[in-house]
């Protein structure tokens, strides 16, 4: 009874992804890299800091021999190719690409090179229907870059699921956290000297508009801060960087917005009559959306005072 489950849920997942006929919302291609032609993403993932893991060797006796863990900006994006292409074609592409680029390649692999099945395990990479991996039938390419003081590294792994080819680039820019944190003082400072302060350390998932826990610290202070002054009634404004449109990034802006309202009414018992909304999207840009960080610095919510 389970493996008939399990099977009828595999072919449920198998004809879902079989009908997505276009982008997952919000999805773009990392500069520079892009995809393979007539492929759709059908998964994407941003974080402005976040961990990875990329294979620079081949597995040996079932375990890894250069397993890096890397800390940055990180960039997960999943493709599917429609029959055609094979494993190879797609494979030599990116390599190509990322040659184009300026990486220099530290592994390119086949299956049983890499490490079979074993070496799969130890990837990162995105759930089902997202990304497919037949571990008897892959490739991966691992590769770095570095400019001056910055140091990128790829990751591409490309696989099969019926005739469909499977590809999923992780692309880290390794780099310290930023300190994201401000504090009640900082917030009342902002707000007193320039009307208006960038919070940094408030999380949403891509396209999404509910508030992730980790927010919990920034939310914290700004309540402290709200308690401090029961005079005090500010603007939440939601913003976007310009990837996507307009309306679309409008919407999200503000519902952004609402919902980190939302929580300081519902969880700290802020009067909702204190807290207005707004979402401008991507109309006030303090970095250029050309870029990865610019867009970064874009993504934001501000507290103003009215």
């Amino acid at each position: 009874m389970r493996r008939s489950l399990a099977a009828f849920f595999l072919i449920i997942l198998s004809v879902c992804a079989q009908a997505q006929q276009r982008d997952v919302p919000g999805a773009r291609d990392y500069p520079g890299i892009g995809r393979f032609a007539g492929s759709i993403v059908t998964g994407y993932q941003a974080k402005d800091f976040d961990a990875t893991r990329l294979q620079a060797k081949p597995f040996k006796d079932g375990r890894a021999t250069d397993a890096r863990r890397l800390e940055g900006r990180v960039t997960r994006i999943a493709y599917r190719t429609n029959p055609g292409p094979s494993i190879v074609e797609v494979a030599r592409n990116y390599e190509n690409q990322l040659a184009r680029a300026g990486f220099e390649t530290l592994l390119a692999c086949d299956t049983d090179d890499c490490g079979a099945i074993p070496f799969t395990e130890g990837l990162d990479t995105l759930p089902v229907p997202q990304m497919w991996i037949d571990g008897f039938n892959y490739r991966y390419i691992a590769a770095r870059k570095a400019d001056g003081a910055s140091e990128t590294y790829a990751a591409v792994l490309v696989s099969k699921n019926n005739d469909d080819i499977y590809t999923q680039l992780v692309v880290t820019v390794v780099g310290n956290m930023a300190n994201k944190m401000v504090d009640a003082a900082a917030m009342t400072k902002g707000l007193g000297e320039k009307g208006h302060i960038a919070l940094y350390g408030i999380y949403f998932d891509t396209d999404k508009a509910i508030v992730k826990g980790e927010s919990k610290p920034t939310l914290d202070e700004i309540a402290k801060m709200l308690r401090a002054q029961p005079q005090l009634a500010i603007v939440i404004v939601g913003h976007t960087d310009s990837q996507g449109a307009y309306d679309y990034n409008m919407d999200l802006s503000r519902r952004r917005a609402e919902a980190v309202a939302g929580e300081l009414a519902q969880n700290y018992q802020i009067a909702r009559t204190r807290l207005r909304t707004a979402g401008v999207g991507f109309l006030a840009p303090v970095g250029s959306n050309a870029s990865e960080d610019g867009r970064a610095l874009n993504r934001r919510v501000e507290l103003v005072a009215p």
